[in-house]
């Protein structure tokens, strides 16, 4: 096949010139590195220390827009409650000690007014007197009178033993409560003490 075009000619700039990277620069332009052309232009406010100057005001819109918004009518926000789990390791023998000896004199004195206070009760609606003639009238004899019940259950005899339960009660209410401490001291070193939950009021 024969070419009939001719002879073509020869463009000698760039069959022999410098490529785009290598040309001298123009006389009155700075040498630099070669940059391309940007495909989006540059934000209004332009760029300061590689970062684009309107970032400050744009972020500071983007608050103020937040700052704006208000919550929604249909969403409720609840308070979460905070909660401790907490175990007790250790009881001090001492301080239950006092705690309990100061909890059964209370209990004590308690007893003491509430046997009063039901003895003048049931001396008031006459149990005494009642009671205390039928058991006369079925242990007297001939001879003599039988069991006077109401000299016998008197107020002042009936504080007295009253009295005396409570002090009982506070001696073994506080050594029981120390024992029980020394006992729990002794459980909580295998099993780790009991558990709690705290938790905030809401």
């Amino acid at each position: 096949m024969t070419d009939t075009r001719g002879p073509q000619p020869q463009y000698e700039g760039y069959a022999t010139g410098p490529l785009p990277g290598e040309r001298e620069p123009a006389p009155g332009q700075a040498s630099g590195p070669y940059h391309p052309p940007q495909a989006y232009p540059s934000p209004a406010g332009g760029t300061q220390g590689g970062r684009p100057q309107g970032t400050q005001g744009g972020a500071q819109g983007v608050g103020a827009a937040q700052a704006a918004r208000r919550p929604r009518t249909g969403a409720r926000t609840t308070p979460r409650t905070r909660k401790a789990r907490l175990r007790v390791a250790k009881a001090d023998p001492w301080s239950v000690m006092k705690v309990s000896f100061l909890l059964s004199i209370a209990l004590g004195i308690c007893t003491v007014v509430a046997s009063a206070v039901l003895w003048m009760v049931m001396d008031a609606m006459g149990v005494f007197s009642t009671v205390g003639g039928t058991i006369s009238e079925a242990t007297g004899s001939n001879e003599g009178n039988g069991f006077d019940l109401q000299s016998f259950l008197s107020l002042p005899r009936v504080l007295i033993f009253t009295s005396v339960i409570a002090v009982i009660d506070v001696v073994l209410a506080t050594a029981l409560a120390t024992l029980g401490s020394f006992i729990y001291n002794l459980s909580a070193g295998f099993v780790g003490g009991i558990e709690l939950t705290l938790a905030e009021d809401e």
